[in-house]
């Protein structure tokens, strides 16, 4: 059975487990200069509640001179360095971020509460799209188009689209950095960071090692904060010509509304609540891996409805059971385990409540379904089965440790709950019979789907959803455009003897 380790009243002292110890900075980054605001807020160790450290508080103007400071940056940016000089500077923060990886690990596991191995999994992730946008950025192609104008050459050039605002989540604190900002930079814009307020310290200890890296310090300016009024202004400030923002469905939209009034370019990475199906021919140990991957990684922070085929539901269940129970959950930092805690106590309040309620409504708990009595976010991975249409979790994102385990009867009616949904970011399936596997990769409603697979994501990968999940796509080939403008050049006239 799952026991729930009893975590340290207070973390050791971060600082002693660094090499590096100055990549653990609480300082804001503004005009290419670390500033120590007066006012602070403070950051938690989720696996003892205790404070970690006080990070420094930025207000409306900072982020407003962060704004202006970078506009000035980018023009001269871009027109001083090339693609290759850009991609060369990109190349030294990966090699930096990989040479700091044990460092950077450290305070990611301490921050986000995620074991260490999984953090390193992260970092490494994290530095593959600076490394895959270095290559990129010698790659942004214009076309020459045939003109139906004698004598005239019609071409068209990308440039970068500006200031670049940056808002990201708290469950992937390093990745979703890199992911936003590797190619900005790559394009030849500027960004200026809002960090989540849970987890400030990796971004934070990313943007030492790029200016390292010898990217121009004014390029990158990072405001941490808790006024929500920051985000709104990157979303309506005229000099940010981009928004960038990963978070819930309910804020993206209302960060798209005020976007419009400027017109910028936006792209959103939003809810998710992703299906995962398991057809009655899938190889069983295949999906139980898949599960495991997609529902408890980052301590179950991510999002999965479980389909089952009710011929193999008794039998998946039992494996998922098993697996789950060798489970081990404490402090990320300890290595024998393998779960961490939640980012914060209404994290923890959520599982609860839709645990609750699915037991209420007649779903059973296999394993876990309970929360620590003892200090820190902890919830014990749980399993239910029985799970239902009518039960909150099969509409709302956990965003923790639990799997609900629904059955269907027909690949029909699987497709149909899968797709009802506002939300279309993710789907897994897991069949080993071709023809399905193609037929119901193209009918599910999403941006992107694993088949017998629950990893989905690379620096190669194109990433991004559909409906309220979002729209614009991160890494792979198409990355580089989401912070491009196509100008189109017509050269008329080249009879004309001058």
């Amino acid at each position: 059975m799952n026991k729930i380790y009893r975590a340290q009243a207070t973390p050791a002292s971060l600082t002693q487990l660094l090499k590096n110890k100055s990549l653990f900075c609480g300082d804001a980054f503004i005009n290419g200069e670390w500033v120590t605001k007066n006012e602070q807020f403070a950051v938690y160790e989720p696996s003892s509640s205790a404070v970690l450290g006080n990070v420094s508080n930025c207000n409306l103007e900072d982020v407003r001179k962060a704004i202006r400071s970078a506009d000035e940056a980018q023009r001269s940016f871009y027109r001083t360095t090339t693609g290759t000089t850009r991609g060369a500077l990109l190349r030294k923060w990966n090699d930096l971020i990989l040479e700091n990886q044990d460092d950077l690990a450290t305070i990611l596991s301490l921050e986000n509460g995620k074991t260490l191995s999984e953090a390193k999994g992260e970092v490494i992730y994290a530095a593959s799209f600076i490394s895959w946008f270095a290559e990129e950025a010698t790659r942004s192609y214009g076309t020459t188009i045939p003109s139906s104008t004698p004598h005239s050459t019609l071409m068209t050039v990308r440039e970068p689209v500006g200031v670049c605002g940056i808002i990201t989540p708290w469950n992937f604190p390093a990745a979703m950095i890199t992911r936003k900002v590797g190619p900005a930079l790559a394009a030849g814009c500027s960004v200026v960071i809002k960090p989540p307020s849970e987890t400030p310290y990796s971004c934070i200890a990313l943007t030492k090692l790029a200016v390292r890296a010898g990217l121009p310090p004014a390029i990158i300016q990072v405001c941490p904060t808790k006024d929500r009024e920051t985000a709104s202004e990157l979303a309506t400030n005229p000099l940010v010509k981009k928004l960038s923002f990963t978070g819930s469905t309910g804020v993206g939209k209302m960060l798209a509304r005020l976007a419009s009034g400027t017109l910028k370019k936006v792209s959103l990475e939003l809810g998710g609540n992703a299906p995962f199906i398991v057809f009655d021919d899938a190889n069983l140990d295949l999906a139980v891996e898949g599960a495991m991957f997609c529902k408890f990684r980052c301590s179950g922070q991510t999002a999965n409805r479980i389909y089952v085929q009710t011929g193999i539901a008794k039998a998946f269940t039992e494996k998922l059971v098993k697996a789950v129970q060798s489970l081990k959950t404490g402090p990320g930092l300890d290595l024998a385990m393998t779960q961490g805690p939640l980012v914060n106590k209404a994290a923890v309040e959520k599982v609860k409540m839709h645990v609750q309620d699915a037991v209420s409504k007649g779903a059973k708990v296999e394993v876990g379904g309970h929360a620590s009595q003892h200090t820190g976010f902890f919830y014990e991975p749980t399993v239910l089965s029985g799970v239902t249409p009518d039960m909150i979790v099969s509409r709302e994102e956990t965003f923790g440790p639990l799997a609900p385990v629904f059955q269907f009867e027909t690949e029909q009616e699987v497709l149909q709950l899968a797709n009802d949904s506002e939300f279309g970011l993710a789907g897994y399936f897991f069949s080993q019979d071709i023809a399905r596997a193609m037929r119901v990769a193209q009918m599910l409603e999403v941006g992107m789907v694993g088949v017998n697979t629950g990893k989905i994501s690379a620096a190669e990968a194109p990433f991004g959803g559909i409906k309220e999940s979002g729209y614009g796509k991160e890494g792979s080939l198409y990355g580089l455009g989401e912070y491009q403008n196509i100008k189109s050049i017509t050269i008329g006239n080249q009879n004309v003897d001058l």
